[in-house]
């Protein structure tokens, strides 16, 4: 009993300046002051992350297309690891659209679900060649027609291939604005709608990067490191991973913890190591 309230001396210590307490979090937080907390969490995240950047390999949108389809439950680094071959044997729709499906399915393998996704990359390049020119669509609603293209693909392609700004829903972008309270909502794309309406169109690429970087490398679903958090004063659901400074520095990924990214070509700008090609160790 008496070492209680030296242990809750010694957790709110931990507690980064700033930090909502739980006074601070019974109070109702009014629309306005969300805004004005969501944006200044997105300057804060530009801060910590001048070199956000889509973590997929590609140059161009063709490329982007086909290796946004085969991130889909798998990782941007496994991704990558595979598009080399991929692109090599396949560099244009219709080469794809013309690829021996059992060919296809074999190179793409280590993404998972390869039966499927091969038969929307056969597909979608079919499509670009027979509607389309060959040409990937600079339009959404072009875009989402493509077989295996949903509206978070279509956004992706859109905002890193032709400068559409979108807002792009994958699971950590999903986690963490619900984590910070900026909405509610379980459906992609009514949280595209409500995270759109608190920022100008012009932010919305990149504030999608800068929250996905986040996610995966501070704010992880089971243990975000707190305590090693830069907006930590700024985030009402501080507290639920790892509130030490030094336990949470341990928890950091990628750059931040010293270790390779998911690119194998990064930008030039990119301050940690590229990753390795597949099959490298």
């Amino acid at each position: 009993m008496g070492e209680q309230p030296a242990q809750s001396r010694k957790k709110a210590a931990k507690r980064p300046p700033g930090a909502p307490s739980a006074k601070k979090s019974a109070k109702p937080e009014s629309h306005l002051a969300m805004v004005r907390r969501a944006r200044r969490i997105n300057r804060e995240l530009a801060d910590v992350y001048p070199y956000a950047h889509p973590e997929l390999d590609f140059r161009n949108p063709f490329e982007l297309l086909v290796a946004t389809v085969l991130s889909a439950q798998t990782t941007d680094l496994r991704v990558n690891q595979t598009t080399p071959a991929l692109f090599a044997r396949y560099p244009t729709p219709e080469d794809m659209a013309a690829a021996v499906p059992e060919e296809l399915e074999e190179i793409i393998r280590p993404t998972g679900f390869f039966r499927a996704k091969a038969r929307s990359l056969m597909g979608l390049s079919a499509s670009l060649r027979d509607d389309f020119g060959g040409e990937v669509p600079g339009r959404l609603k072009d875009l989402v027609t493509l077989p295996g293209v949903g509206r978070k693909t279509a956004n992706v392609v859109l905002g890193n291939a032709f400068g559409v700004p979108g807002i792009t829903v994958d699971t950590h972008f999903g986690r963490l604005v619900r984590r910070w309270r900026w909405t509610d909502q379980e459906d992609p794309e009514k949280v595209e709608a409500e995270v759109a309406a608190i920022f100008p169109k012009s932010e919305w690429t990149m504030l999608s990067h800068r929250v996905v970087f986040h996610g995966r490398r501070v704010c992880h679903s089971r243990k975000p490191a707190c305590g090693a958090c830069p907006i930590a004063p700024l985030c009402p659901s501080y507290g639920e991973g790892e509130t030490d400074p030094e336990k949470a520095r341990k928890l950091l990924k990628y750059e931040l913890g010293g270790y390779p990214g998911q690119r194998l070509s990064p930008p030039p700008d990119y301050p940690g190591r590229p990753a390795p090609p597949l099959g490298a160790g």
